[in-house]
């Protein structure tokens, strides 16, 4: 077992593709699929199953690559340290739901490291994907919220992507809507309220389930119902249109200022935001900053 050997498993999984992976690395195909074969029969297990040419990582695969992650950075560390004039790239990638504390321990994590050369990435995406995500390891910590209603589904997938949530924090569902709207100035609101607003959502692509929408509530009828991608659209709609969207109410500036507000939703539900990540995960040093930055955010 080589690091370089090591690399190429990080950079398959990364890249989801052979094809890529070779290409990116300026190996040839066939030199790069020896290379994982040959590992595969070192290690006695299948890093990677090959289903309709596609790439996808394993139950044993995944356990293996998050040590191998820890290994090598361990070894960009000794390397800058001893023997490379020239700082190694570190990486970090993160999936999340659309929250904008996620996005904040981001930026602390970009100044906290402060180094001259680095690969970051944060996705904000979709339930199915952010699991998807950290089971492959496309990235090592993935952000999602449970309720009542979609934990036995969510922790279904977590269980087989042999992964765990920590919860983070709880909080009472609060909609959204512009400081203009005649909803702003209540102590609180009801479905019946809402009735007759536009509802904004996250729209989930293919894996369109009830028990994976971003939103609680999922499965109530809207007479009117606009779907997104972006938290930009979420802005303009609100301000735009009068419309509202359901969140946990922390730091509801994100939006747009002062010009949104943030009003209890008065349901019997709890929305519990946690981090996944896989059940024998050990943090890098770039978790640890990550996840030590959500958690000053969530105390502020």
């Amino acid at each position: 077992m080589t690091l370089q050997q090591l690399k190429y498993a990080i950079e398959v999984a990364d890249k989801g593709s052979i094809s890529e992976a070779a290409k990116s690395l300026f190996v040839t195909q066939p030199s790069l699929s020896a290379a994982i074969k040959e590992l595969e029969k070192e290690i006695q297990i299948t890093i990677f199953a090959r289903i309709n040419r596609r790439i996808i990582v394993s139950a044993d695969g995944a356990e293996f690559l998050g040590y191998v992650r820890q290994v090598l950075q361990q070894a960009e560390l000794l390397e800058e340290k001893y023997i490379s004039s020239v700082p190694s790239k570190q990486r970090f990638s993160v999936s999340t739901h659309h929250y904008t504390f996620t996005a904040n321990a981001f930026v602390e994590l970009i100044k906290e490291f402060g180094a001259d050369e680095y690969e970051f990435t944060l996705r904000e995406t979709k339930t199915y994907e952010i699991i998807n995500d950290v089971k492959t390891l496309r990235s090592e910590i993935g952000i999602i919220y449970l309720s009542s209603f979609n934990e036995q589904i969510i922790n279904k997938y977590l269980n087989d992507g042999n992964l765990i949530f920590s919860e983070l924090f709880a909080a009472s569902p609060h909609i959204f809507v512009n400081r203009n709207n005649p909803l702003a100035n209540r102590k609180y609101v009801t479905l019946d309220d809402l009735e007759e607003l536009p509802c904004v959502t996250y729209e989930q692509g293919e894996h369109n389930s009830f028990y994976f929408a971003e939103e609680i509530l999922s499965t109530l009828h809207h007479k009117k119902s606009i779907k997104v991608s972006d938290r930009a659209a979420v802005v303009n709609l609100l301000i735009g249109v009068d419309a509202y969207t359901i969140s946990t109410g922390v730091f509801p500036s994100y939006l747009h200022g002062d010009d949104i507000i943030a009003v209890p939703l008065e349901v019997d539900e709890i929305i519990r935001v946690g981090v996944i990540t896989h059940k024998d995960y050990v943090p890098t040093r770039l978790g640890e900053i990550y996840l030590n930055a959500l958690k000053r955010l969530l105390t502020i």
